[in-house]
Order: C-alpha cells, then sequence, then structure tokens
C-alpha cells in the first residue's frame, strides 16, 4: 500500500532525546483544542496487524490498524504519558493529535497509549513518563 502524506498543523514539531528514548517536541505554542499531527501509515486488517506485529500499530477499532512505523509518520514519535498533554481522535479510518491542554514550546507531546498497550508493553519495563517517581 502507498504510503500518503499525513496532515501536519499549523505548529512546527521536531523530534528530539527524551526520557524514553526519542520523542517529539512543541516548537511552538499550542493552544488547547488545537490539531498538531496526523499518525499515519498503511492501513491494515485485523489479521494483517496481528501478522506484522510491532510497536507503532495504532488500533483505530477492532478490525483495522494504522501501521505507523515508517519513520516518515513524525507522529510515531510521540511518547505514552500517564498525565499526557495531546489526545488522539479517530474520523473515519484516520488517527489527529490534537492539544488537551496549552502546551509551551519545545515540551515534549504525549498521549496515554490506553490500558491495554501499557499493561503489555510499558508496565513490564517501567513506566517512563516521570509522574511515577518518587519524591523526596
Amino acid at each position: 500500500m502507498a504510503y500518503r502524506r499525513p496532515r501536519q498543523g499549523k505548529h512546527k514539531t521536531h523530534v528530539k532525546r527524551s526520557q524514553a528514548g526519542l520523542g517529539l517536541f512543541a516548537g511552538t505554542a499550542i493552544k488547547r483544542g488545537d490539531f498538531i499531527i496526523e499518525y499515519d501509515g498503511p492501513i491494515m486488517n485485523d489479521d494483517e496487524a496481528n501478522e506484522k506485529g510491532g510497536l507503532y500499530q495504532f488500533a483505530i477499532d477492532k478490525k483495522w490498524t494504522v501501521d505507523g512505523s515508517s519513520r516518515k509518520n513524525k507522529a510515531r514519535y510521540i511518547n505514552h504519558s500517564c498525565h499526557p498533554n495531546c489526545e488522539p481522535e479517530i474520523e473515519g479510518k484516520r488517527v489527529f493529535i490534537h492539544a488537551l491542554r496549552k502546551i509551551q514550546p519545545n515540551e515534549e507531546l504525549t498521549y496515554n497509549y490506553g490500558k491495554e498497550y501499557f499493561n503489555d508493553y510499558i508496565k513490564p519495563f517501567g513506566c517512563k513518563c516521570g509522574h511515577h517517581r518518587k519524591r523526596s
């Protein structure tokens, strides 16, 4: 399936190191509710998604999944947070990332990956979102 160029909001973003490896960061201030970027890639049915596997799959519903593994998909660098500043919104077979609150320039963009992903891939290794550290 051909890769189509994802929609990019009016806000610039950049990839750089974060607590969880690489992350996507705001290049400008972002207002609450603003569209930031589309999570994009080929659409796979459930059988194809299970056969391929991988960490960059975004389940649209029980039947369809976005394969976001291509590095052309900048949204793949958005890391998990238990207290996110963004949220994905599904429209048809497309996933758009919007700001939950005002985001400052150079702030890392995050959304909650969901309970199933958290339990399968994050919890066993320890969540690195920064909200679980003991405070002294």
